[in-house]
């Protein structure tokens, strides 16, 4: 019987195309079950790790971030502004040996966001900073960069319960060097005749993150390596009963509230420490480049002047920093500050008078600031104002206290990162809110930091410091600013052989 033909079976038949359809979908589905999805997943999971390893900007797929930059940080050209000055990339250091260019920011580029991901080196923070009593909250949106400048803006506006909305940016965990210079210039807010507002251009260790509480609780400001009372709750024995010095200061509670150093060289085997090892001490001390302050003189005149200090734990008796371990350079125009510390920190400074028209409501120039530091038990920290060096701190500043029964502190070893913020807060100095003019700038130039040859030692992590893995490890202190100690984001400070059996 002969056959006749049936189109509708054809290659190019309406069933025929379905089917080829058919096997197509299948196809395309089996693909993305087995090679699209697994892609998509791995970099779904790595996203916030990626975000916030070690000097990593990108948190998008491939690594990339907000606004599609990837950061170069394995080289140290990568890390040098393309518009810095050719005068710029190296200097000589008040030690006297040549320093190179290592990383700068020039904010030349207007426009720039800070908010999560858009930077590869910095980013904003979107909190309050309770822990100094701070009027403002920090909103990403107050910090954009126009006119060549960095701009911190500060507005009175009702955000979050509070009054005023300003900015902080951070290079954490993006950027961070370990010895060397870093200088900003920068133009200060308001006038110097005005007290109130509080710039501040500062660093601290990578083991913790300015305004997450839990992250500074046993870290900051501690830079000690002995293994003594020092490492202890309060720097008291662990049954509270000495040294007098530590029970009874000069104002008549304790010495401390600080909880003790959480990552001590006590640290028994085995427990929670970030390295190398558990007999490294390890802390998130602080530098700061400058703090300004308004300052009433002999007169009853004002005037502006920066604060240079750094932070330490464990503290001396009545928080008295040896004063003849330091050098003031021109003492007509800096002197020691009265301030010394307090129950959470001792405070090693200097305050000098600064150019009274680099103020945004006094002229606008800008001055430059910095601090040129080697890191150690035998190291020490000179800062600037301008060209010229303010002072220097010694190790014999912060040497052993019998009194207390401390041992030497240490300048910072730990890699340190950079904070940029403009905050009104009366725990700083007197808050005169009646003629304190809003909206108002802290306006910085550039950031530069300089390193001398063969001593380069940029990046976040570094092996005999490292902080990667523990941050990671602890994730849910480092994203949580709400939370205000350790143990409320879920971790036990580990044991110390001086009061825990091991």
């Amino acid at each position: 019987m002969k056959r006749t033909s049936n189109r509708s079976c054809g290659f190019f038949s309406i069933r025929g195309v379905l089917n080829l359809g058919a096997l197509l979908l299948l196809t395309l589905g089996l693909l993305t079950v087995f090679a699209v999805l697994p892609i998509v997943s791995y970099y779904r999971a790595h996203a916030f790790s990626n975000q916030l390893s070690v000097n990593s900007g990108g948190f998008n797929l491939g690594g990339i971030n907000g606004s599609g930059q990837v950061p170069i940080l394995d080289n140290f050209a990568g890390l040098i502004d393309p518009t810095t000055p050719s005068n710029a990339m190296t200097r000589k250091g008040f030690d006297g040996q040549e320093y190179n260019l290592v990383f700068s920011d020039e904010f030349s580029v207007d426009g720039r966001t800070f908010w999560p991901g858009d930077d590869p080196y910095w980013e904003a923070v979107d909190l309050h900073y309770w822990a100094t009593g701070d009027l403002e909250w920090y909103d990403p949106d107050a910090i954009t960069t126009a006119g060549g400048n960095l701009q911190i803006t500060i507005t009175q506006d009702n955000i979050h319960d509070l009054n005023y909305r300003s900015g902080m940016l951070q290079s954490w965990n993006k950027f961070c060097f370990t010895g060397g210079y870093i200088e900003v210039s920068l133009s200060l807010p308001g006038s110097p005749t005005i007290s109130g507002f509080w710039p501040g251009a500062w660093t601290m260790g990578n083991l913790a993150r300015a305004g997450y509480g839990a992250t500074t609780d046993g870290t900051w400001p501690y830079s000690y390596q002995a293994c003594d009372l020092g490492t202890l709750k309060n720097q008291t024995t662990p049954d509270g009963t000495g040294p007098a010095a530590a029970v009874t200061a000069q104002a008549g509670g304790s010495l401390s509230y600080l909880p003790g150093q959480k990552l001590s060289s006590c640290t028994c085997a085995n427990e929670d420490h970030p390295g190398p090892n558990v007999n490294v001490g390890r802390g998130s001390p602080e530098i700061d480049i400058i703090e300004a302050q308004v300052t009433a003189v002999k007169g009853g005149t004002n005037i502006g002047q920066a604060s240079q200090s750094a932070q330490f734990a464990p503290f001396d008796d009545n928080y008295n920093w040896k004063v003849a371990g330091a050098k003031i350079n021109n003492a007509t125009i800096s002197k020691a500050n009265s301030y010394k510390g307090g129950i959470y920190q001792q405070s090693v400074s200097v305050v000098t008078t600064v150019d009274q028209t680099a103020y945004f409501g006094a002229g606008g120039n800008f001055q430059k600031f910095g601090f040129e530091y080697t890191p150690g038990n035998s190291g020490s920290i000179t800062w600037a104002v301008g060209d010229s060096a303010t002072w220097t701190m010694t190790p014999a500043a912060i040497g052993p206290n019998k009194v207390t029964q401390i041992s030497q502190r240490t300048i910072s070893e730990e890699p340190m990162s950079i904070i940029l913020n403009l905050a009104i807060s009366a725990s700083f100095e007197t808050v005169d809110l009646p003629h304190l003019v809003t909206p108002n700038q802290l306006l910085i130039d550039y950031v530069r930091v300089y390193q001398s040859k063969g001593q380069e030692n940029v990046g976040c992590s570094p092996s005999q410091f490292p902080t990667e893995q523990y941050i990671k490890d602890h994730i849910n202190a480092y994203s949580n600013p709400n939370l205000t100690t350790w143990a409320q984001a879920g971790y036990n400070f580990p044991k110390n052989s001086l009061q825990d059996t091991c």
